[in-house]
């Protein structure tokens, strides 16, 4: 089925979806945290972690300055976790259904296709290896699907509860404080 925006519009429509501070996800989740009396969050603080190095070529590592090869085989990596709670040292991401690849709700244009498919691929790798990276730096990520804070539903209840037992659950661990 062909798009029901002009080019122009569809640009605006998506121009307009923001990654801070959406009512759908960020917010939903913030006010979960206030409404159960869950403290010690702070949104949007950037975490810096070491990364491991991807193997260098042959030709690549030839241009390394002498006395640099293999000094540092960790890259800093900046994350941006949706909230952290610095004393538990837990990373919560929210993540919303499209974005991301929920196996649930994430659906598949079939305008441009190819560029979607590698652009939402590309998305689950950079998740993957940001959890890699906090969890090798003595963080843990707790990942929340966007459909697990909405309100709607018959099963919204359910679905809140589920939440909350493994928010209380990640809080309850403690992190090497």
């Amino acid at each position: 089925m062909p798009d029901v925006f002009t080019k122009q519009k569809r640009s605006q429509v998506m121009a307009r979806i923001r990654s801070r501070g959406n009512r759908d996800t960020e917010l939903a989740l913030a006010a979960v945290f206030r409404r159960h009396g869950i403290t010690g969050w702070r949104r949007h603080q950037r975490l810096n972690v070491r990364s491991r190095r991807r193997r260098q070529s042959a030709a690549t590592s030839r241009r390394t300055a002498p006395g640099r090869a293999g000094a540092d085989s960790r890259l800093r990596l900046r994350v941006n976790p949706d909230f952290v709670f610095p004393k538990r040292r837990l990373a919560v991401f929210v993540d919303g259904c499209f974005w991301h690849g929920c196996p649930r709700h994430a659906t598949k244009p079939r305008q441009h296709a190819a560029f979607w498919r590698k652009k939402l691929a590309a998305n689950k790798a950079r998740d993957r290896k940001v959890n890699r990276a906090l969890r090798a730096a003595g963080w843990r990520v707790l990942r929340i699907w966007e459909h697990e804070l909405s309100q709607g539903g018959r099963q919204a209840e359910r679905r809140g509860q589920r939440l909350l037992a493994r928010l209380s659950q990640a809080l309850a661990v403690r992190g090497a404080a």
